[in-house]
């Protein structure tokens, strides 16, 4: 892959054989970011686990200290009372059955996140050819099949975010923005890894982490010490 010149500037800030602490490959991180708008700065962490087997599935949640920098909206299928505790909780749309046409057959998906009571996921199952692929199906593991709709909601517009198995064992998950300082995004990764670590599965066997790689949006990788964890 041909990558252009601010990319090729900003890896030779790298030394590739090197496994950084975290609070070095944050520094360095913020260093390389060279776009024009504020960069996304991602964990990538490849596990020992084989999602393949139920019992080495890693999913949760974690709300990360200071947030995410990112505006995240929130669709609530609710009905009831809770339609009225989800709008007082700022949910950006809230709704039930009627809502399901809008997204299966006019695709309208201008929402991050999805939240649905108990009693609405026999409703919110039907959605799930169109939400499924997209990471978007609420799940009781990530606190997003729950009656406690304002909490979720709440949780969620403070910088709470999924973490999960992808097909070839990798979680990939946002830690903040190349604006925020230093020390919050130490913060924001030390949540995120003390809630991984938790999660690990008491069936595997042998290397649990394997790699923890820190980049942003268009730069490149910087790859951390995991001796600690």
């Amino acid at each position: 892959m041909k990558h252009g010149k601010k990319y090729s500037e900003a890896a030779k800030l790298v030394d590739r054989t090197t496994f950084y602490e975290a609070a070095d490959a944050i520094a360095l991180v913020k260093k390389t970011a060279t776009a024009k708008f504020d960069e996304t700065v991602e964990a990538h962490i490849r596990t020992g686990c084989d999602g393949r087997h139920a019992d080495q599935q890693i999913r949760g949640a974690v709300v990360l200290p200071n947030g995410t920098g990112k505006t995240v909206k929130v669709l609530v299928f609710a009905k009831g009372d809770k339609v009225n505790e989800a709008e007082a909780a700022g949910a950006d749309y809230v709704g039930g059955e009627e809502l399901i046409p809008k997204i299966q057959n006019d695709g309208w998906l201008d929402f991050d996140v999805v939240v649905a009571t108990p009693d609405m996921m026999g409703v919110v199952g039907r959605l799930g050819k169109v939400l499924g692929p997209k990471g978007l199906m609420p799940n009781p593991k990530a606190g997003t099949v729950t009656m406690d709709v304002t909490k979720a909601v709440n949780d969620i517009k403070a910088g709470k975010i999924e973490y999960r198995l992808d097909k070839a064992n990798i979680i990939h998950v946002p830690v903040g923005k190349v604006s925020f300082t230093e020390e919050q995004l130490s913060e924001n990764f030390t949540a995120l890894m003390d809630a991984i670590v938790k999660a690990k599965p008491s069936t595997l066997k042998g290397q649990y982490l394997k790699s923890v790689t820190l980049t942003t949006t268009m730069g490149p990788g910087v790859k951390l010490s995991v001796a600690k964890y």
